[in-house]
């Protein structure tokens, strides 16, 4: 690794000991990994201005252990120039690959998933869209993202005109027509389902993907909330 160049950019960075930082990056060639950034925290240098989020970098680690040092880095294009809501989105987006990637684990999908994420919210593309679409490669690379075309109970393809309840580490089962009112179940609607297996966010599939994310994500985030969605509560007055 003292060699090889590495493109990343940054996910969070801490305060370590009185002049330096531990940075969190997210790789392509070697997934999350950690490294620190020694006399940088009080200085002026380069080195200190690059390690902020949003702007790809290239850079070499050296050391044997889990958490590394950081011995170069450089940009490698203009960062990312983002405000508002699309700030706070692209804020969870960091923290939610954060928490979720296991560190080492590289995924060119994931990491894709990362950089058209912030340049859909770069764009002012839809947010909802934006946030499912990167969940969704996270999910799937941490193999959870369910069969959209396919009832698992009775192994048959799920009907636009069917309703389903979504059962966790199992997939879609469609309710009976009469269920969903009488036992109090939420029937999602088949034709969303067939949407999403699509790539398509219409209005309804895009508010049964955010049900279904929330509910994925829960045991992977775990019982810590996330820092970044409180950016989006409402101050109080």
């Amino acid at each position: 690794m003292n060699n090889e160049w590495l493109n990343a950019y940054v996910l969070h960075r801490r305060p370590y000991r009185e002049t330096s930082y531990i940075v969190d990056f997210f790789t392509l060639e070697e997934g999350r990994i950690s490294a620190v950034a020694k006399g940088v925290k009080n200085s002026k240098s380069d080195k200190k201005s690059l390690l902020q989020p949003f702007q790809h970098l290239r850079l070499q680690l050296s050391g044997k252990s889990e958490l590394k040092n950081l011995r170069h880095v450089e940009s490698v294009s203009p960062s990312i120039n983002l405000a508002g809501t699309a700030l706070f989105c692209a804020m969870y987006v960091n923290e939610l690959t954060n928490r979720i990637m296991p560190a080492g684990l590289a995924s060119d999908g994931v990491h894709n998933a990362y950089e058209n994420a912030l340049l859909s919210l770069r764009d002012e593309n839809d947010i909802e869209v934006t946030l499912r679409q990167f969940e969704f490669a996270l999910l799937d690379e941490m193999g959870l993202l369910p069969d959209f075309t396919t009832d698992v109970e009775y192994e048959m393809p799920i009907v636009e005109s069917g309703s389903y309840h979504f059962q966790m580490d199992a997939g879609f089962i469609r309710l009976p027509e009469d269920a969903a009112g009488a036992r109090g179940m939420r029937g999602l609607p088949g034709q969303a389902l067939l949407s999403l297996s699509q790539g398509e966010f219409t209005p309804l599939s895009k508010k049964v993907a955010k049900v279904l994310c929330r509910d994925l994500l829960k045991p992977l985030i775990g019982d810590k909330p996330l820092k970044s969605r409180e950016l989006f509560m409402p101050k109080p007055r």
